[in-house]
């Protein structure tokens, strides 16, 4: 190995050297003392003996793609310590090419744990989420046998109406903007469980007492969410909840002003609130209910358009109809 490669093992950071085929060729005492790998136990290996199961697949495609064009690469790996601990780290790996042969230079930076102590790949977190707020969403609304077909379908129809709006608009959303409308749309309701059975069933017309205890759902809602809030204190869940607050509270709002319980009109309305909007009557049309019938879903869609402008954002009903033509 050449010797200005040496100089990098002079680093504080952990320092691990691969020849082009990922081999052990030098690691610091850094490295050694943080992995806990002793240096002449793991000269020679495959870089890859201190990798653990929990980094995201797509951080080794991307580093594999940079590293194949000669250029340098950085990101977040869970590696896995000698006794099999987790460790977690920024690492930078820089290609140098010396007499024909190419080395990479891996320096490592082990990250503050968070307060639990581990770090959670971004695919994983949100898959850990939408579970949780999926069995929050269920158990507040198990009095619905159909319950659970009827919220993955609005997080189907969320999901769909968001990217085709996203396109059709050049709205520039965020994949992480848009994941979290999807795992937060199943929440709509979580309310109801605050309403009396024989009200959220009733087979015939309310009575305008019934009706008023009906469209406090969205505030009922929200006190359940915010009690979670309060009890979790977690980042982890901050900026879902947020958007889970907007959808709860917001969703049976109107475009022109004369939904409740804010009477909030157009854009003021959020935009995840809106879309939960239409999809949850499309939903609701389309579906058997204790009062209705199955609508055919053109029927439904007729429904929606008849209400672009009055009760349903315009650019949206456009695109959500465009996602049936």
């Amino acid at each position: 190995m050449n010797e200005s490669l040496r100089l990098f093992l002079t680093l504080s950071d952990a320092v691990i050297i691969t020849d082009s085929s990922h081999y052990i060729v030098d690691v610091n005492s850094a490295y050694e003392h943080i992995t806990g790998y002793r240096r002449d136990t793991i000269l020679g290996a495959k870089a890859s003996v201190v990798k653990s199961k929990y980094t995201n697949k797509a951080t080794y495609k991307s580093m594999h793609e940079a590293l194949d064009k000669g250029e340098s690469w950085s990101g977040i790996f869970i590696n896995k310590k000698s006794n099999g601990e987790l460790w977690h780290s920024s690492i930078s790996i820089t290609p140098y090419t010396f007499d024909g042969s190419c080395y990479y230079v891996g320096i490592f930076r082990e990250l503050e744990h968070l307060e639990e102590g581990i770090y959670i790949a971004e695919d994983r977190r949100n898959n850990i989420q939408g579970v949780l707020l999926k069995v929050l969403a269920i158990s507040c609304e198990i009095r619905d046998p159909a319950i659970e077909d009827h919220l993955t379908r609005v997080q189907q129809y969320s999901e769909s109406l968001l990217n085709r709006h996203n396109e059709r608009m050049k709205s520039k959303l965020s994949d992480d903007y848009i994941q979290s409308v999807i795992h937060s749309s199943i929440m709509h309701d979580i309310g109801k469980s605050g309403v009396p059975e024989g009200i959220l069933y009733k087979p015939g017309p309310l009575t305008s007492y019934e009706r008023l205890i009906v469209e406090m759902h969205p505030l009922i809602g929200v006190d359940i969410l915010e009690k979670i809030n309060s009890e979790l204190q977690d980042s982890f869940f901050k900026d879902q909840l947020s958007v889970a607050r907007n959808i709860i509270l917001h969703h049976h709002e109107k475009w022109d002003g004369t939904g409740y319980p804010s009477k909030l009109q157009g854009t003021d309305i959020p935009l995840e609130a809106r879309v939960v909007s239409i999809v949850d009557v499309y939903d609701a049309l389309t579906s058997r209910r204790p009062y209705k019938e199955i609508w055919p879903s053109e029927k439904a869609l007729s429904f929606l358009r008849d209400h672009r402008g009055t009760s349903f954002d315009p650019d949206l009903i456009d695109s959500f109809v465009s996602l049936h033509t």
